[in-house]
């Protein structure tokens, strides 16, 4: 059954504020940057803590997109668009490498701009960047055309032309409210040696000896997990009803995804959703967060996915014929290239 998004159309954007709860206990680990530690900050309401970034939420909504064991993307998605990096053949056969869902730069990664075939010169003839102003319209078709993660999550071509960028269309992160230090430690265990031997060479430096350290974990009146989508500039790309409407199931479904997950974000750092209920827009109330078997439906005898998502992908796959070039770049396809450096 198709997903209704007709309550979003009078919105320009979609928000959600999901609640969570630690999984089990009280404590939790959040994320930590150099020089700096835990990110606390006070707001009127008292002290909070950033537990999860913007840029590791991107990445955590790449991941549920992401089969591991098959070093491809999860079955009802394949036939989205990226850039799959291989390694010299060895034996008659190429090993997987990385992939533009995988890299931090995504289209812009070293991995790909120096393979072969030069995935970079493709990509630059079909934006035609070369001394005139940026035709959007051509950029963002042309992105589409080989990774339409990049129209969700960002990407800067700044190898190709420092013009060429498209900010995040979805952004989420997670925040704590009303936090309190606990504080803790550990030692790690030297069990042939505890002491430190100076003369012998045999020092903490090195890794000889029990050494104690101390931990700091944080426990929360409330944790809440934030996003939101920019339905405005999905909209404004103009690729048409059919990918546009790719992009926001796309969208819906990596938060789905991660919100089902078991979301253990660290080794101490595992949550849940505080109740089974609904999710919600804050702005768009009317608009609830559909199911994932809504989203992708079920494999059919034929392997095909019956759901709106997967259907979609494959309508805009690029094998069909097209009436114009111009046409034909909104079509979506797998790029392989080989790393050799």
């Amino acid at each position: 059954m198709p997903i209704d998004l007709s309550p979003l159309d009078k919105h320009h954007d979609l928000l959600l504020e999901v609640p969570l709860k630690v999984r089990q206990g009280h404590r939790f680990q959040p994320t930590g940057f150099p020089d700096l530690g835990a990110a606390e900050f006070d707001t009127r309401e008292g002290r909070s803590l950033l537990v999860e970034s913007a840029q590791s939420m991107a990445n955590r909504l790449e991941a549920v997109c992401w089969d591991d064991s098959a070093n491809d993307l999860i079955e009802p998605l394949r036939g989205l668009s990226y850039v799959r990096v291989l390694l010299p053949a060895k034996d008659n056969k190429q090993e997987f490498l990385t992939s533009s869902v995988l890299e931090a730069h995504r289209l812009n990664s070293p991995y790909i701009e120096k393979a072969i075939p030069n995935c970079h010169a493709e990509i630059q003839n079909d934006i035609g960047v070369k001394n005139r102003p940026i035709d959007r319209p051509r950029f963002v078709k042309t992105v589409f055309k080989y990774d339409v993660g990049s129209l969700l999550h960002g990407v800067f071509l700044e190898s190709m032309d420092g013009r060429l960028r498209i900010a995040r269309s979805i952004c989420a992160f997670i925040e704590a409210d009303g936090v309190k230090t606990a504080a803790s430690g550990g030692v790690k265990n030297d069990r042939v040696h505890a002491a430190k031997d100076e003369a012998g060479g045999r020092t903490a430096k090195e890794g000889f000896g029990n050494l104690p350290f101390p931990r700091d974990e944080y426990t929360a009146d409330k944790i809440t997990l934030y996003t939101s989508m920019d339905l405005a500039q999905i909209r404004g790309y103009g690729l048409g009803e059919d990918a546009t409407k790719l992009l926001i199931l796309l969208a819906l479904f990596k938060l789905r995804s991660f919100v089902d997950s078991p979301m253990r974000l660290r080794t101490a750092c595992s949550f849940e959703l505080e109740d089974g209920g609904d999710i919600i827009g804050k702005n768009a109330p009317e608009f609830k967060l559909p199911n994932r078997d809504d989203l992708v439906g079920k494999k059919g005898e034929n392997g095909e996915w019956s759901g709106e998502l997967p259907t979609l992908v494959r309508k805009l796959t690029g094998t069909q014929p097209a009436e114009s070039d111009e046409t034909k770049t909104e079509k979506m396809r797998l790029t392989i290239v080989t790393f050799t450096i």
